[in-house]
């Protein structure tokens, strides 16, 4: 099956927190490091690379602000100036029991530790100023593939599992979110529900379904309290802690990015489908896997595929005809999308828009927008959100009711939809509105509408009823107050 970016690999970014909950810290100025940020920015986010020496344990961290490595020297001396790994750019990695990591310098022995700008990697033991909690920097929700059976993680409702047996991660059971909880990860599942290790699905974070991050290659490993690993077990591969104690290909998983699957509903109040065929018809009366199209935005472009799950993208044909047959992205794969309010409007390569025919069929062929030229599109693999601004990800604010966009930490917010509009829901089950002079706030008893417009790859922006769209800025609050989609309106989900 052609990829076309269907698949992406995420790269594993993280911060490392001290045991002053202070982020370690690459600067510009000298190429020195420190543990003063008490907040994950660029600046505190780092990479992981294997040392390219074979057979070697050690990796290496490098900067994603500087590009550089970390390094320590024999007399202790921490920077992170080399533009190429050398010698004391390796470490070991030693995950400890309550699920920090300790950094020894390889060739050196002596561990990295220390507090503000009095770092250094002279320790020969290791103490509490030399573990470090990896938190990741990465959108937290993904899908989940298993390397040994290159299957997808998803939440099987009938046997009450996750199992790694998808082909596809297709659907909303395949979304994956990881949640940071006491210095650990934990899997919650679309329901809102946590993945415990020996298989069984909880409503609370409880110990055994909080696990510690361990990376291989490259790889994702998930250590449980008892120091077993997850990985998926039996013919049906479900997905629980098994009786290794060291991470071996069964226990590697990659992260995938979930791009947005939707589905579309036509004029006739049909949902749009290649359920009986190659033609794309609006002829259906329920949304399953043949009603939902998974959405990708070209980064430079900005127009979007839709990609169906027989394995073939949406494709302008002859005589303007849509057919779900092309196996490459190209020019008559991309439509642009127009936003009209609760409704959207696909413009195709002959720049004539996509329309609904009297038999349901869908055919680029109106010079005009009008009734059958829209469309209700319904974001399907989001029923929990978490959003990620410039500054940081959207949290409630401590003894509020207002909501911060600059946190290292996020919460997890319910989606409902209703016509084409989305309303959301935060902690204690109070729904977002927008207040007095444009403040969002999260404690409303009564939905609010708020429409998503899904304008980059990987990014939306969202509209309130006022017509402005929600931002974050430097008072670090969420506010309803701009007049344009981008920048600060652009949210990662």
């Amino acid at each position: 099956m052609p990829t076309n970016g269907l698949h992406q690999v995420l790269k594993i970014q993280f911060g490392l927190v001290n045991d002053a909950n202070r982020y370690l810290t690459a600067e510009s100025f000298g190429f020195k490091v420190n543990a003063s940020a008490c907040s994950l920015k660029r600046k505190q986010t780092w990479v992981l690379e294997p040392d390219p020496g074979q057979g070697s344990a050690a990796v290496l961290f490098r900067s994603s602000h500087l590009g550089r490595y970390l390094s320590a020297e024999e007399d202790g001396r921490v920077a992170c100036e080399r533009d190429r790994p050398g010698r004391d750019c390796r470490f070991l990695v030693l995950p400890q029991p309550d699920g920090r990591w300790a950094l020894q310098s390889e060739p050196h022995g002596r561990f990295f530790g220390g507090t503000e700008d009095r770092l250094s990697c002279f320790a020969t033991a290791i103490s509490s100023a030399e573990l470090w909690t990896v938190h990741l920097a990465i959108h937290p929700q993904a899908h989940l593939l298993s390397v040994s059976r290159r299957r997808y993680v998803h939440l099987c409702l009938q046997e009450d599992e996750m199992a790694a047996d998808g082909d596809m991660p297709w659907g909303v059971d395949a979304l994956l979110t990881l949640i940071f909880q006491s210095r650990r990860y934990c899997l919650k599942s679309y329901d809102s529900r946590y993945l415990r290790s020996d298989g069984h699905l909880v409503w609370e974070p409880e110990a055994r379904a909080c696990y510690t991050l361990e990376f291989k290659a490259g790889k994702l490993a998930f250590k449980d309290c008892d120091g077993r690993y997850l990985a998926p077990v039996g013919p049906a591969g479900t997905l629980k802690a098994g009786r290794n104690t060291r991470p071996g290909k069964d226990e590697l998983f990659d992260l995938e990015q979930s791009h947005p699957q939707v589905v579309l509903v036509a004029a006739n109040h049909r949902y749009v489908s290649v359920r009986q065929g190659i033609n794309v018809s609006a002829n259906q009366d329920e949304e399953l896997d043949h009603e939902t199209f998974l959405m990708q935005i070209d980064q430079e472009t900005k127009t979007c595929t839709f990609y169906s799950s027989t394995g073939g993208y949406w494709a302008l044909v002859t005589h303007g005809g849509i057919q779900a047959t092309a196996t490459q992205v190209s020019a008559n794969t991309m439509f642009e999308m127009e936003w009209h309010g609760r409704r959207v409007a696909l413009k195709a390569s002959n720049g004539r828009y996509v329309c609904m025919k009297k038999n349901g069929q869908l055919a680029a062929i109106s010079d005009f927008v009008g009734e059958d030229e829209l469309f209700i599109l319904k974001l399907i693999n989001r029923p929990i959100l978490v959003l990620r601004g410039q500054d940081g990800f959207v949290c409630h604010r401590r003894g509020s009711n207002q909501l911060d966009t600059n946190r290292s930490t996020y919460d997890v917010f319910h989606l409902s939809f209703r016509d084409g509009a989305y309303q959301i829901r935060g902690r204690g089950a109070g729904f977002w509105y927008v207040g007095s002079h444009g403040s969002v706030c999260s404690d409303g008893d009564l939905a609010e509408d708020f429409l998503f417009e899904f304008r980059e790859r990987g990014r939306l922006a969202i509209r309130a009823l006022s017509g402005k769209y929600l931002r974050g800025g430097a008072s670090g609050l969420l506010r309803a107050d701009a007049d344009l989609p981008v920048g600060e309106a652009l949210w990662e989900y």
